[in-house]
């Protein structure tokens, strides 16, 4: 990764081009070469993230593509910053502002809602009202239709692993050790099969927790094509989005406030309380481990079953399709994909800070800009990535320090030889 490369428009950057070249990387492009697919997809212009209309030359698409195969999704970031201290036009709680005051009142126009964004503090006075004029029209929010209306069909993958979908559900309280806490499942179901291929109950709903599951599926189930998801914050994350450039897998999200259009997954958490949580008697369960078990018996149930809409178990539709599986190269990659990476520099005491916490680093990278590989709950295995190799972090012990024995190659000053006097 680049100094600045876990800026948010860098990331989704590094996205859009990983989405171009995905069904190349998967070998599942349509065209009879995959230059064709190329001239095909560059055809028309193509939408940045950040809205702006660009015309690429397939020979861009191919050099993507070139770097991605020899550096992974941290190839595809670019190599210098143009967002410094810039922030994106309009947050998520503006955006959906937008589309419920368009719900609610419909005949409201961009420059009436950009007014009321202003003087509820949803956006500063420096945005323009032609970002909302623009998002509003790109949206397709300008007439005065109904918004609750929804052009749905019927969907299905052609094949297991085509796509997963994520979720999270709310679960009762347990009171564990005289603590009464609010329990959350996070849920993945393959969009082909219906199986349940991660499930676990976490007592936060939070980002780390979700790729805790998809990296327990991924290492059973092989690594899908999509993960198809929701814009909560535990699936709209930089991170996230680095894991799956890393793992080959396109990342895609609902459209803002339609969680229904995951209806599989939503499904999936219907019938576990139907056939499942209603019938527990939650008030004796005793801890999140054995709730987990409790629930870990119900997925192989599930997942042995016969299941209404597909006519058989789907275990068993898995089977028809598991040669398409795509296995991680070896576990050691799959955990280093899986790494969460922040991008750091290494002040003159060879200290670096995360979430408030300083670490000793190598003293040889003082002043470098550097890459740190971590899991959030494993901080004592968290280190350097340079050079493709790892170099130790460890949590700052001043006290420790202290006492370490410096080697420097400049000498000390007796201040007492020198009638002077130590400073205290």
């Amino acid at each position: 990764m680049t100094s600045n490369s876990n800026s948010k428009m860098h990331i989704e950057a590094a996205h859009f081009k990983f989405a171009l070249i995905a069904p190349v990387i998967q070998g599942i492009f349509p065209d009879a070469t995959k230059t064709a697919y190329y001239r095909r997809v560059t055809e028309k212009p193509l939408i940045l993230p950040s809205g702006q209309a660009v015309t690429y030359n397939y020979n861009t698409l191919e050099k993507w593509e070139s770097r991605y195969r020899y550096g992974g999704m941290d190839a595809l970031l670019p190599a210098v910053r143009q967002d410094k201290g810039l922030t994106r036009t309009l947050p998520d709680t503006a955006i959906e502002e937008i589309y419920r005051l368009k719900e609610k009142f419909s005949r409201l126009n961009s420059t009436q809602i950009y007014h009321r964004l202003i003087q509820e503090a949803l956006i500063p006075a420096t945005v323009s009202v032609a970002s909302v004029q623009r998002f509003v029209k790109r949206n397709d929010l300008k007439s005065a239709r109904n918004l609750n209306m929804k052009d749905r069909k019927a969907f299905e993958e052609e094949f297991f692993g085509g796509m997963w979908q994520a979720d999270t559900c709310y679960l009762p309280y347990i009171n564990e050790k005289g603590k009464k806490r609010r329990t959350f499942l996070i849920m993945i179901i393959d969009d082909h099969s219906r199986l349940i291929v991660g499930a676990e109950i976490f007592y936060n709903d939070n980002a780390y927790n979700f790729q805790k599951v998809l990296k327990a599926a991924v290492m059973t189930y092989g690594i899908p094509y999509k993960l198809y998801l929701d814009n909560g914050s535990p699936y709209s994350n930089d991170q996230l989005t680095l894991i799956s450039g890393s793992l080959g897998i396109v990342k895609l999200h609902t459209p803002v406030r339609d969680g229904a259009s995951k209806g599989k997954v939503e499904r999936g958490f219907r019938t576990m309380k139907e056939l499942w949580l209603y019938g527990l008697d939650v008030a004796q369960i005793q801890s999140l481990e054995e709730f987990n078990q409790l629930l870990a018996s119900y997925v192989r149930k599930y997942n042995t079953s016969l299941h209404s809409s597909i006519k058989m178990t789907p275990h068993e539709r898995f089977l028809l399709s598991a040669k398409r599986v795509r296995k991680p190269k070896s576990i050691e990659w799959l955990c280093e994909s899986f790494m969460n990476r922040v991008s750091r520099k290494v002040n003159n005491d060879s200290t670096i800070s995360i979430d408030a916490t300083l670490y000793d680093a190598p003293m040889q990278f003082i002043g470098m800009k550097v890459d740190v590989r971590f899991l959030p709950d494993e901080m004592n295995n968290a280190y350097i990535l340079y050079d493709g190799k790892h170099y130790e972090l460890r949590i700052t012990n001043k006290v420790q320090n202290s006492k370490t024995k410096r080697n420097n190659k400049v000498p000390s000053i007796d201040y007492a030889a020198a009638g002077g006097k130590p400073h205290v």
